[in-house]
């Protein structure tokens, strides 16, 4: 692609080159945005898992659409308002991995409740549980998963024992429906995760409650999903854009990174100091244990050391040979994609430098 010294003032069209747009700018490559996809449906369907897309990544429903048009079946939200501009977007079989509390929030999800067929949302303890208990007496029943923490340490239930206990809590109501099993587990910890689901689903047995949902997650390990056989679905999020860390991981390569972000040299200080135009509102000031602020796919030695708001401090000092002049464009791959997403209220999309549509992030920056 011919990233020239150039740019235009004008909101990006299809048709642009990407060589005339004003950066800092977000690309996504159009054909790896595709084989992404592709990949990961064709190994859930070779090994008959269920493949649920985390669109936490994207926040744009066309894109949910290419998955499920793919194979996918059904979708993960983070957030209730996420969920509603999916379902305004003809989504039916959404799961919102989160615990819902307070009565603003457990109001918007009753009222989604009764416009998609499908909504489930998740419950570590029995405050939760209570809530939507309360919420959904007399309504048309809410589906339920007990979250597990299966080593990840973040939320979830902590032995088998509890999510049973759990379970049960959820069977005892008459406004709620146990849907099964939910973790976000560490990535390559399938041993963990499968025993954690069977010993609890032996519990559950022994009461004759079904466990028909069990539901594993994540991108890093994602292609070793096959490995908890137990499991009955994947979610995944990162894979349709990749990005940094997910290389790191061994998920992908470079080459399978879809997003990029453009940016342009504004200032050269001294010999060994570059200042970019894409400061923490283009990058983000996630690291995930990098110690600089994406990769710069033009010059791999050189370092983004630090982030202001609008600027980049680029450290060159181990870049031999040609360094980068004022003007010049440069494209980065970003530590974390799914970040890059919230900061920006479109996505420009493109094939070989040339711009084929340009998407609303519809649901960006959305809180509720």
């Amino acid at each position: 692609m011919d990233f020239a010294k150039h740019s235009s003032a004008q909101p990006p069209r299809p048709g642009d080159l990407l060589s005339t747009l004003s950066t800092p700018l977000p690309v996504i490559d159009e054909d790896v945005l595709a084989s992404n996809i592709e990949r990961v449906q064709s190994y859930m369907d070779s090994h008959g898992l269920a493949f649920r897309p985390h669109i936490k990544t994207h926040k744009i429903p066309s894109l949910a659409h290419q998955q499920v048009k793919a194979g996918a079946r059904g979708i993960n939200c983070q957030k209730i308002t996420e969920a509603e501009v999916f379902a305004d977007a003809g989504f039916e079989d959404i799961l919102i991995a989160f615990n819902i509390l307070g009565e603003q929030k457990l109001a918007r999800l009753a009222a989604l409740n009764e416009r998609i067929s499908d909504l489930k949302v998740v419950a570590d303890s029995i405050v939760t549980v209570t809530g939507l208990a309360a919420c959904f007496t007399g309504r048309k029943p809410l589906t339920v998963l007990v979250e597990c923490d299966t080593g990840g340490g973040r939320c979830g239930v902590q032995t088998p024992d509890e999510a049973a206990a759990l379970a049960r809590g959820i069977v005892a109501s008459r406004s709620l429906k146990f849907g099964g099993l939910m973790t976000y587990p560490k990535a390559n910890t399938e041993e963990a995760v499968e025993h954690f689901f069977i010993a609890t689903m032996a519990y559950l047995a022994v009461d004759g409650i079904d466990c028909v949902i069990r539901s594993n997650g994540g991108t890093p390990s994602l292609f070793n999903a096959h490995l908890v056989p137990t499991a009955t679905e994947h979610r995944a999020g990162t894979y349709i854009y990749n990005d940094r860390s997910m290389v790191r991981a061994g998920h992908c390569a470079l080459e399978n990174c879809a997003m990029h972000i453009l940016a342009t040299v504004v200032s050269r200080p001294t010999p060994e100091r570059a200042i970019l135009d894409a400061g923490s509102k283009a990058l983000t000031s996630d690291l995930l244990g990098f110690g600089d602020y994406g990769l710069i796919l033009e010059y791999p030695d050189a370092r983004i050391v630090g982030l202001s708001e609008e600027h980049a401090t680029v450290d060159l000092s181990r870049v031999d040979g040609i360094r980068p002049d004022i003007g010049e464009r440069i494209r980065i791959v970003p530590n974390h994609t799914c970040v890059v997403s919230n900061l920006f209220d479109t996505m420009t999309f493109h094939r070989e430098g040339v711009v084929t549509r340009v998407e609303a992030v519809a649901a960006r920056g959305l809180v509720w």
